[in-house]
């Protein structure tokens, strides 16, 4: 990742992660996934095995503002998965991000 991921937005921090992680095989096994939720919200699953966040701990965090202002995350299984309202996506890909900048700073 070439810029300071501060200075981008998430979405494109994460296309930059994914693309960092793409190595002709890894991509093949495990990946990103971006689905929507009926109640209504957002999941998200993105795959932590053979990545620099393999095997890393991480507080779960539930955070409950409203009916449709909420975020779920944690990591199980080498899976860093989340779920929120229809408006926190970018919020529940920050929580992911800051993960990562975790990481790094070790």
């Amino acid at each position: 990742m070439s810029q300071n991921s501060q200075d981008v937005d998430v979405l494109s921090w994460l296309q930059q992660w994914y693309a960092s992680q793409a190595n002709g095989e890894w991509e093949h096994v495990y990946g990103v996934e971006i689905l929507t939720l009926d109640n209504p919200g957002w999941q998200i699953k993105i795959d932590l095995a053979n990545t620099d966040l393999g095997d890393i701990g991480f507080e779960k965090v539930k955070v409950e503002r409203t009916e449709n202002d909420w975020i779920h995350c944690s990591v199980d299984d080498n899976v860093f998965k989340g779920a929120c309202g229809p408006e926190n996506l970018t919020e529940l890909l920050d929580h992911f991000r800051t993960l990562v900048g975790s990481v790094k700073e070790r």
